[in-house]
């Protein structure tokens, strides 16, 4: 065989080369970079770079004004936004928002004095900061909490502003922004105006906002030297329409929540950024009435990471109605353009396109807006400079301005943009509108939490939801107002349980989702662990107040029981307190309780409340104060005691009903006995929850 020389391999090696670059351009090479494509498609990868040194990201970007958000169902989120735009446009500062879990907080005290810092902080179920807090609450209210200068006082050098988003039907009422604002004002920052609070309980949050936001923005302007100037919409994002991209083409996003979900490989963790797309393994009514829907559904989760503790809650990624999603594309005169693709690029570095890019019209209203919310009086001002004519005009103008008048028109009939819309404009298209303008000021779609309503020891593989379909008639309004999320899980336990085309009230749904891959009956999920939990000890007794879908974590822990026992274990008194409208009707789980009687024996008793069958009402907190020295006695063994559903009213009445039984039975004072329930409140032997 012949030698072969250098040159010879040189002519080979070079060959060889051309070969693999030829077969691997466009993948591992030469891959042309979309230059609108937005940054969330590659979220994991974006992240990895970023500064978490609040005051190198301010000076980087040339910014006076940050505004944190601490949000579980993007309300605050909301709010900083508009915070933010509100803060540029009057003023003239140069704002960014922020989400909390994306920096450190040891070098608040290195801010300059000519900046501001803005919290606007939800507080989650009972008292606990939301998922994104966790961490800065931790750090700001601990009592060795450490900076990097070493200053006296600490904060010295920080102007902060508050907002808190909170429901004053739960004892701890706002605990979030209230204690982040004694810790700084303890470290001694300065808060520029009152420390503002939000009432979702009363249901007067956005009025709230709207009134503290303006002596806020008075004392602030004052504090820093600002000048009021007129308003003039800047928009935040760019919309580019793309004339080489259809809807077909493989790059485009149809409702994906990210890249990997775009190109079939979606892979954990899942989680409020990543849905797992679960399969829906059985569904059916629970309720025996035409006029009321109540649902079961188990999703199965074993095809993923997931797992769950009994007393978790399951988050559902809904999808709008398709004749909710008609409106808004009509009203605005995008209906035939619902397929054109769009790139949505951000104008400012700061800010982030809420979902992945290039889309079309109609899988960012279908998937990434919530089109069916109340719309907010702030919104509608801002809205009246693009109306279709001066009548138009004026009386967005008034809806703006006058709280009372927006009331009676807008809020009372809980209408949504395009309905206010199609009224204000009186059929008129309204194509003034910049669709940024709609990106900015409609809060994105969220996931719906759902207290699971099944055992991990007994199925942890399989989740359970228990959910009544929101249905509400309103005055003045032809048809009532339905919920979002509930109203898509009834769509799709229709289509598993036979209808070809499931139309619940008139409404549809893209069931099988972006490109189909819903298709076979599944859901978009996650799972938020929750610290509404069984004792450790499961001899303890426990007494469960669970009337309507408030039984949904009831169930679970009974489940738990009744599988603890089969597996050898002794468990405690277990009292359920169970309340419907009728045993005809809504009597759930009725067959599952008396399985549950057959296991558990003496260890299990179902108390019911049948509202509606009786000459008088009787609820559960009546049920509980007929039990008043059983219920003491259990209390005195150290038995738990667990609440859910109707918080503005059943859980504060149980909670009064349960402070009059511990003073009548011990023969104390009712304000020792209310001093009582605080104490187990605060050790977790009292817990609360939605339903």
């Amino acid at each position: 065989m012949a030698e072969l020389d250098t040159l010879d391999l040189v002519v080979l090696a070079a060959i060889l080369f051309g070969t693999v670059a030829y077969f691997t351009k466009g993948k591992l090479w030469g891959v042309t970079k979309d230059p609108y494509a937005s940054s969330l498609a590659n979220a994991s990868s974006a992240k990895a770079g970023k500064t978490r040194n609040i005051v190198e990201k301010m000076e980087e970007q040339g910014k006076n004004c940050i505004i944190f958000y601490g949000s579980q169902t993007g309300t605050a989120e909301d709010y900083a936004s508009r915070l933010a735009k509100e803060g540029k446009s009057r003023f003239g500062l140069e704002t960014m928002v922020a989400d909390l879990e994306e920096y450190d907080f040891d070098n608040l005290d290195t801010i300059p004095d000519d900046k501001v810092v803005f919290f606007v902080l939800a507080t989650y179920g009972e008292g606990e900061p939301t998922d994104n807090a966790v961490d800065f609450y931790e750090f700001i209210t601990n009592e060795d909490v450490n900076f990097t200068e070493g200053n006296e006082p600490a904060l010295g050098n920080l102007n902060y502003v508050t907002f808190g988003l909170g429901n004053n039907t739960y004892e701890h009422y706002n605990s979030m922004v209230r204690n982040v604002d004694k810790a700084l004002q303890k470290l001694g920052a300065h808060r520029i105006g009152d420390a503002g609070e939000g009432d979702d309980g009363a249901g007067t949050m956005e009025e709230d906002f709207l009134a503290w936001k303006e002596p806020m923005w008075k004392a602030l302007a004052e504090r820093m030297g600002l000048e009021e100037r007129e308003a003039v919409y800047e928009p935040v994002f760019s919309i580019v329409e793309r004339e080489g991209l259809t809807k077909e083409s493989p790059e485009v996003y149809l409702g994906e929540p990210n890249k990997m979900h775009l190109d079939g490989t979606a892979k954990g963790p899942f989680n409020a950024h990543n849905p797992y797309i679960a399969p829906i393994a059985q569904s059916y009514e629970l309720f025996s009435v035409k006029d009321r829907n109540c649902l079961h559904m188990d999703i199965d989760i074993s095809g993923s990471n997931l797992n769950y503790q009994t007393g978790d809650h399951i988050a559902v990624w809904p999808t709008n109605p398709g004749e909710e999603v008609d409106r808004f594309m009509n009203v605005l005169g995008l209906s035939e353009k619902r397929h054109t693709v769009v790139s949505v690029k951000a104008l400012e570095p700061t800010a982030k396109v809420p979902f992945p890019t290039p889309t079309t019209y109609d899988a960012i209203v279908r998937y990434h807006m919530e089109i069916c919310a109340p719309v907010s009086r702030q919104f509608l001002a801002q809205l009246a400079a693009f109306a279709p004519d001066a009548e138009a005009r004026a009386e967005m103008t008034k809806l703006g301005a006058e709280k009372d008048y927006f009331y009676e028109k807008i809020s009372l009939h809980h209408l949504n943009i395009a309905r206010v819309l199609e009224i204000v404009g009186k059929g008129q298209k309204w194509t003034n509108i910049p669709f940024s303008a709609f990106i900015e000021g409609i809060t994105k779609l969220q996931p719906r939490y759902y207290s699971i309503s099944s055992s991990s020891l007994e199925q942890p593989k399989k989740i359970s939801i228990t959910a009544v379909v929101e249905s509400t008639q309103l005055p003045g309004r032809d048809d009532p107002f339905r919920g979002v999320a509930t109203n898509y899980l009834l769509a799709l336990k229709q289509k598993q349980n036979g209808e070809p085309e499931p139309c619940p009230f008139g409404l549809s749904y893209e069931l099988t989702g972006p490109r189909n891959k819903y298709d076979g009956i599944h859901v978009p999920v996650h799972v938020r662990h929750s610290n509404f939990k069984l004792p450790s000890d499961p001899s303890k007794p426990i007494i469960c107040i669970g009337p309507g879908t408030g039984v949904a974590p009831m169930r679970g822990f009974i489940r738990e029981r009744v599988q603890q026992v089969k597996n050898g274990e002794k468990v405690g008194k277990t009292l359920l307190f169970f309340g419907c409208r009728k045993s005809t009707e809504d009597f759930m789980y009725k067959n599952e309780w008396e399985e549950a009687k057959e296991i558990l024996g003496d260890n299990f008793e179902l108390i019911t409340a049948f509202s509606r069958e009786g000459p008088k009402k009787v609820y559960v907190q009546h049920r509980l104060k007929e039990r008043a020295e059983e219920i003491n006695q259990l209390l005195e063994q150290k038995a738990y005691f667990y609440v859910c559903g109707d918080a503005a009213n059943m859980a504060r009445e149980v909670n009064t009903v349960l402070s009059q039984i511990i003073s009548e039975q011990r023969g104390i004072p009712e304000a020792k006995a209310e001093e009582i329930v605080k104490n187990m409140r605060s050790s977790n032997q009292y817990q609360d929850v939605w339903s």
